[in-house]
C-alpha cells in the first residue's frame, strides 16, 4: 500500500490500558484515522466501533508507545567491530578512533542498512517515535533523505538532522544537506518524519560555522539539536578557543529556546542550568552512554528541580528505553550513594519530560492514550507476580518489565508488529543486507588507519 492509502483505524484489546496517568482494566484503546478516538471498556468499545480492524492484546498491557529523546541510527554497523588501534583513553580519542572513522567510512548504501537495523531494533523494543543525528562526511548529500525512506518503510515517527562539523571541512556541506531536507519536507511532507538542524559538539564548530546554523535554522523555521559539554574536553576546549563554556557561547548566538534540543549537558555549571531553564532550551539525558565514555554523571535532579525539561536518549548505545531507564535510576542512585536517588527524577525524565521533549521537537501530541493523541501504542505480555496499577506500575517499569515482553506495536494506527512478527519489512533481509555492508565498512576503516600510519 501506499503511505497515503495505509489503514490507521484500529481497535486494540482487551487489556490493562495506562494512559499512563489512569488505569482501565478490561479495556481498549479505538485509534481512528491515526488518532486515539477512545480509551474504555472493551466491550462498550466493540460496540461503537463496529467493523474496525481488530489487534487482539490477549489480556496484556497496553501502554503509549516508547521514545526516544537523542540517538544515532548511523551507529549501528559498529557492533562487534574491533576497532583498529590501541584503545582509547578519553572521549576525546573515542570519537577520533571509533566515530570519526565509521561515520567517514558510511557509503549511502550503509546509511540505509544503519537504519534499517536501528529502527527494527526500535519496534522490537516498543520505541514508536524517534530523534536522531546523523552523520555520514562523505556521503552526506542527500542522507536526510534516505533515512526519510527507511523510517517511513519500517513506519515509525522521527525527527531527522544532519550533523554540522567543520572536521574535515564539512560544515557548509552539512548545512545545505539541513537546509535541503528541511524545504523538501515542505513540498513532500511526511507524517512520519520532522527535521531539524544538527550541530556536533561544540569544540569542533567554529563561530562562523555556528552562527550559520543559528541563521539557517531561523531562515527555515527549524529547532536545533546538538551535543553540549558531553566532557569535560568540551568545556576545556571552549573556553581556551571563545573564552566561554559552551551553554554561555550558545547564549551568545541565540542558540538557546524552546526549540533547541542539547545532548548529554554532563558537565553544565550552575549558571548554565539557569540559562537552559529561563530559555526552556530542551536536554536529552543518555546515561548509559555516559558511563559508556567516562564522561561523567549529568547533574539531571539540579536540572529538574530549577525547571529544564529533561528527557530520556539513548545516544545509539541501544534502542531499548526501557533498560536505558533502569539505567537512569541505578546511576543515580550509585552516583549519589543514596538509595533514594533516582526514583522519581527518572520517572519524570523518562515519563513527561521525554514526551514534552519529542512533541515540542515533532509538534504533535505524543506519548499519551488519550483522545486526540497519537495513535502509538505498546501491548505486552507480562505476566505480572503482583497486581499492577497506576500507583505501581513505574515499579513494574523498574524491576519486572523489559524489552522480551513487547509483543505488538502500533504507530499512528498502523501495526509495526503483531505478537512479535514484524509487519511493515522482512527482518532477516534487513540483518543479512546490514552484515553485507558491516564487511565494507570495516574494511575501510581499517585502510584509512593504515593510510594514516603510513603517511606519518
Amino acid at each position: 500500500m501506499t503511505e497515503n492509502r495505509e489503514p490507521r483505524t484500529l481497535l486494540v484489546g482487551p487489556g490493562t490500558v495506562f494512559t499512563p496517568e489512569r488505569c482501565v482494566p478490561g479495556g481498549g484503546v479505538w485509534i481512528r484515522e491515526g488518532r486515539v478516538e477512545r480509551v474504555g471498556e472493551w466491550g462498550e468499545l466493540r460496540r461503537r466501533a463496529k467493523g474496525v480492524r481488530l489487534l487482539d492484546a490477549r489480556g496484556g498491557i497496553i501502554l503509549p508507545g516508547f521514545c526516544n529523546a537523542h540517538t544515532h541510527l548511523y551507529s549501528a554497523l559498529a557492533r562487534g567491530m574491533s576497532v583498529p588501534g590501541a584503545p582509547a583513553r578519553n572521549f576525546v580519542q573515542i570519537l577520533e578512533r571509533l566515530w570519526w572513522r565509521l561515520d567517514k567510512a558510511l557509503q549511502e548504501e550503509d546509511v540505509l542498512a544503519s537504519a534499517m537495523v536501528g529502527l527494527v531494533e526500535c519496534v522490537r523494543c516498543g520505541v514508536t517515535t524517534i530523534i536522531d543525528h546523523h552523520a555520514s562526511p562523505n556521503a552526506c548529500a542527500g542522507s536526510l533523505d534516505v533515512i526519510r525512506g527507511a523510517v517511513e518503510k519500517v513506519g515509525l515517527r522521527a525527527s531527522l538532522c544532519y550533523e554540522v562539523s567543520d572536521r574535515d571541512g564539512g560544515g557548509r556541506e552539512g548545512i545545505e544537506e539541513s537546509v535541503r531536507f528541511a524545504r523538501t519536507l515542505r513540498t513532500r511532507p511526511s507524517r512520519h518524519v520532522g527535521a531539524l538542524m544538527g550541530v556536533h559538539a561544540l569544540f569542533t564548530v567554529s563561530d562562523d560555522t555556528l552562527q550559520a546554523c543559528v541563521a539557517a535554522a531561523r531562515e527555515e523555521g527549524l529547532g536545533l539539536h546538538l551535543h553540549v559539554s558531553e566532557d569535560r574536553a568540551d568545556v576545556a576546549r571552549n573556553v581556551a578557543r571563545y573564552g566561554e563554556r559552551p551553554v554561555m557561547r550558545l547564549r551568545r548566538h541565540g542558540a538557546l529556546g524552546p526549540r533547541t534540543l542539547a545532548a548529554h549537558c554532563v558537565h553544565v555549571d550552575g549558571r548554565e542550568i539557569g540559562l537552559l531553564a529561563r530559555t526552556g532550551t530542551l536536554v536529552a539525558h543518555n546515561p548509559e552512554s555516559n558511563m559508556n565514555n567516562a564522561v561523567g554523571y549529568a547533574p539531571v535532579g539540579e536540572m529538574l528541580r530549577r525547571g529544564v525539561t529533561v528527557g530520556l536518549g539513548t545516544d545509539g548505545m541501544t534502542a531499548d528505553v526501557l533498560r536505558e531507564a533502569k539505567v537512569a535510576a541505578l546511576v543515580a542512585r550509585h552516583h549519589g550513594r543514596d538509595p533514594r536517588k533516582g526514583w522519581d527524577e527518572v520517572r519524570r525524565i523518562a515519563g513527561e519530560g521525554t514526551r514534552e521533549v519529542v512533541g515540542r521537537v515533532l509538534g504533535d501530541k505524543i506519548g499519551r492514550l488519550e483522545k486526540g493523541w497519537s495513535g502509538d501504542l505498546v501491548v505486552l505480555d507480562y505476566d505480572p507476580p503482583t497486581r499492577v496499577g497506576v500507583e505501581n506500575l513505574w515499579g513494574h517499569l523498574q524491576f519486572g518489565i523489559d524489552a522480551r515482553h513487547v509483543s505488538s506495536v502500533v504507530a499512528q494506527g498502523k501495526v509495526l508488529m503483531r505478537e512479535r512478527r514484524l509487519t511493515t519489512v522482512d527482518e532477516r533481509e534487513v540483518m543479512e543486507r546490514a552484515r553485507e555492508r558491516a564487511k565494507g565498512v570495516w574494511g575501510r576503516m581499517k585502510n584509512a588507519k593504515q593510510a594514516m600510519e603510513n603517511g606519518k
